[in-house]
């Protein structure tokens, strides 16, 4: 999705948040059978945050929120609209958008979540976006949050060692120039069952059964979900960039959803300038589905490393399969 039109949807503030505990993988030592040395090699995940036990997906998008909007220098009152991008809402229903429009004061705005795993936060400014180019939204908060923790089996030695919580956030505005210069997504449900949490929704409603099964966590079959999020982020990238008007050597930054080192790498061997463009995070935060991109963009945001006028890619694979790329100009 592309247009020219001088509605454009411009990034005015990012914030993040990290949970205070912090899981190294000497802890994960004592805790399943592996090494730091295996994980390091495999995931290139050296720790990750844990959220404390009475720390809620929607405590965490609120900080999160509230400093992207100080940063903006936008008053919580004039939100629009609030977008969630969070597979582990504090509950089925309300939305986490509610909660956080309530815990962060911005009574003006609506507000609804968006499920696309670690997709999520793409899927998020791509509908930011059009609210804003329909004239139905002037400011929308874009949100990526997650407590992965709760959903991470500890006994799985595959995956429990990919995985961490934090929330991070953009405040988006209507803008004449640069901002979202394009768009594009993608889906494919014919791989759900490659990366899923099984139970938990109407297919299978919660039982001991389910909860003695250990469904209620993240399953995930690694080397196929590799091979598709290479293949997929890859060609969302270069799609979006084509649709542009620009080519990789336009892109200053990528920012990629945190998953895998591997993952990154190789897609980095298939990018003009490799690694060095790449904003990655990853061996301090681990896998934040949703909020990686947001917390990484925060990241780099903040120590200078993108600047007005960069060009910056944003690229995020994940369960669905879903999958997505949106170009900005800072």
């Amino acid at each position: 999705m592309n247009t020219t039109d001088t509605r454009r949807a411009v990034i005015a503030g990012t914030g993040a948040y990290l949970p205070e505990k912090v899981l190294t993988n000497a802890d994960l030592e004592k805790m399943v059978e592996t090494t730091d040395e295996w994980i390091v090699t495999r995931t290139g995940i050296r720790t990750r945050h844990i959220a404390r036990p009475d720390e809620t997906t929607s405590d965490m998008a609120a900080v999160a929120a509230a400093r992207a909007l100080e940063a903006s220098g936008t008053k919580a009152e004039d939100v629009d609209l609030i977008l969630v991008a969070t597979v582990t809402p504090d509950m089925m229903f309300p939305n986490t958008a509610a909660l956080v429009q309530q815990k962060i004061g911005a009574k003006r705005a609506y507000g609804y979540d968006i499920e696309a795993a670690c997709s999520g936060f793409i899927y998020g400014m791509a509908t930011a976006r059009a609210h804003i180019a329909a004239g139905d939204a002037e400011t929308v908060l874009v949100i990526g949050a997650e407590k992965l923790s709760t959903v991470t089996d500890w006994t799985d030695r595959g995956t429990c060692v990919l995985f961490g919580d934090g929330a991070g956030a953009v405040v988006m505005k209507r803008g004449q120039s640069g901002g979202v210069l394009g768009s594009v997504m993608g889906t494919d449900g014919a791989l759900a069952e490659l990366l899923m949490i099984p139970a938990g929704g109407s297919r299978m409603p919660a039982s001991a059964e389910t909860v003695a099964q250990r469904l209620h966590c993240i399953k995930m079959v690694g080397n196929e979900v590799f091979k598709h999020a290479v293949r997929c982020m890859c060609d969302a990238g270069q799609r979006v960039v084509a649709q542009c008007g620009c080519t990789m050597d336009d892109v200053r930054w990528i920012v990629p959803h945190q998953a895998n080192m591997r993952i990154i790498q190789a897609i980095a061997s298939r990018v003009s300038g490799g690694i060095d463009k790449f904003c990655v995070n990853l061996d301090k935060v681990g896998n934040m589905s949703g909020a990686s991109i947001p917390v990484a963009l925060d990241e780099a945001v903040r120590s200078g490393r993108i600047a007005r006028g960069d060009k910056v890619l944003f690229v995020a694979f994940g369960g669905g399969f879903t999958w997505g790329a949106a170009l900005v100009e800072w």
